[in-house]
């Protein structure tokens, strides 16, 4: 089966069985799952019964799609995500953008934790992505069928929406419980392993601000498919060489889960007073 006829057909599975078209896709990094337990009139789906969907076998992703109301607003939520360094495609990776798009998703909510480069953010800040730098040496556009998907010849000068960043930025300054955000530069690497110091050092000089193993790919799909979209980092650690401990993955996921509340707070936010 090609590749868009796997596309269309998990678009298809899941328009099926969740009410109604989406208004926006929001995509949960690693251990941000409480925004999919405050849906209204929630629809679960596992993503083993999805055709073509992947398994997400990294702990702290549930590996769900669960589609509901937020206010006003009809979400899809990522409940958990694929990673290039598992061994995947970024085709693969990229399936659940490209079914929330079929589905209707208009806009896409990017979240993921991610190690702080610039001396200013700290662990259990939340950076709005202002734009991106995409080391994993990967496109998700590469090798796709232009009659299908359209041309791979996407322009990236705005990634990520300028009016999105500015009004939820406002918004989050706003709120109590989120305030003011910094704004950055997310750099994607491949993983699994961590960066050295050296690489850090040199992600610095190349005007990196965080780093982590996601979203790039995501955010490419999002934009040749005509999705907004906002990307917010919860800076979890501080990056190799920048902090005194040693990097653990389960360290990661426990301190994305403490952000998950403000993260949770912003996105519902960002839903309620920006969409």
């Amino acid at each position: 089966m090609s590749y868009a006829s796997l596309v269309k057909e998990a678009a298809e599975f899941v328009r099926e069985r969740v009410p109604g078209p989406a208004d926006c896709a929001v995509i949960l990094g690693s251990g941000m799952g409480a925004l999919a337990g405050m849906l209204e009139e929630p629809v679960t789906l596992a993503y083993r019964d999805i055709p073509g969907f992947p398994r997400a076998t990294i702990p702290g992703h549930r590996g769900e799609l669960v589609a509901g109301r937020l206010g006003k607003r009809r979400l899809v939520v990522l409940n958990g995500r694929f990673h290039y360094y598992q061994g995947y495609s970024l085709q693969e990776v990229t399936l659940p953008v490209r079914v929330a798009a079929g589905l209707g998703a208009g806009t896409c909510i990017v979240s993921n934790a991610a190690g702080g480069i610039n001396p200013r953010l700290r662990a259990g800040d939340i950076m709005l992505i202002r734009d991106h730098i995409n080391f994993m040496g990967d496109n998700p556009l590469r090798g796709l069928d232009p009659e299908e998907f359209g041309s791979g010849f996407v322009d990236m000068s705005e990634p990520y929406d300028a009016g999105l960043l500015q009004e939820a930025g406002r918004a989050a300054a706003a709120d109590p419980r989120v305030g003011p955000l910094l704004e950055g530069v997310y750099l994607a690497v491949a993983g699994p392993s961590y960066e050295t110091r050296a690489e850090i050092d040199f992600f610095e000089k190349a005007g990196a601000d965080a780093v982590g193993m996601s979203t790039v790919p995501e955010v490419i799909v999002c934009n040749q498919e005509g999705v907004r979209v906002l990307g917010l980092s919860a800076i979890v650690n501080p990056a190799t060489g920048r902090g005194r401990e040693r990097l653990a993955h389960q360290e990661v996921v426990r301190r994305a889960g403490e952000m998950s509340g403000r993260l949770t707070a912003l996105i519902r936010t960002v839903v309620e007073h920006v969409l």
